[in-house]
């Protein structure tokens, strides 16, 4: 597979795949290890946008004259973001929050390329999940699919409880694909 003209600044398994899926692999990975804390008030669609502008900026310091593409995704119900599970117990509480209502994943797309330029697309899908019983939470649980995301993984056992999703698929794995894909085409990226 040729390599296209761009260093992806994530690690995440689900966001290679899905690149990979439509043929667009980059050159390079470089996971952009940075503080992910909320500021003070900060509401979740300014908190995801600054993520991935943030994780963009700094590979693109230490990587300059390259394009440089970043995504944040979160979960949200409400204002309240939902961040990476720390312990069974806190996915525990996620899971009977997320249970029998509808609840929001947010993804934001970053491009920096070559001279500088910033370009961002954020897309919000919304997804309603059936009222999850105790065994079923449990058993999610048990699975350790949670570990390492926030919230869920779409694209696991998760999805059997999910009656129905409004908005962009990939995105919620991790990588709205279709506005990906125009930002690097649109910087003649192909």
């Amino acid at each position: 597979m040729n390599a296209k003209d761009f260093i992806l600044a994530s690690g995440s398994p689900q966001r290679i795949a899905l690149l990979r899926q439509v043929v667009f692999e980059p050159k390079q990975i470089k996971p952009a290890d940075i503080c992910e804390d909320c500021l003070e008030h900060e509401k979740p669609l300014p908190y995801v946008k600054r993520m991935a502008l943030e994780k963009a900026k700094h590979i693109a310091k230490l990587y300059p004259n390259e394009n440089i593409l970043a995504c944040d995704t979160i979960v949200t119900v409400g204002q309240r973001i939902l961040h990476k599970a720390n312990s069974v117990d806190e996915q525990r509480s996620y899971m009977k929050l997320l249970s029998g209502r509808s609840h929001r994943v947010i993804s934001s797309v970053c491009l920096i390329n070559k001279k500088g330029k910033v370009s961002q697309r954020t897309v919000t899908t919304k997804i309603t999940m059936k009222m999850l019983t105790d065994w079923e939470i449990e058993e999610y649980l048990q699975s350790g699919e949670w570990k390492g995301v926030c919230g869920y993984k779409i694209e696991g056992r998760l999805a059997a409880y999910v009656t129905k999703i409004v908005g962009s698929y990939s995105g919620v794995v991790g990588l709205p694909l279709n506005e990906t894909i125009n930002l690097l085409k649109g910087e003649g990226i192909k």
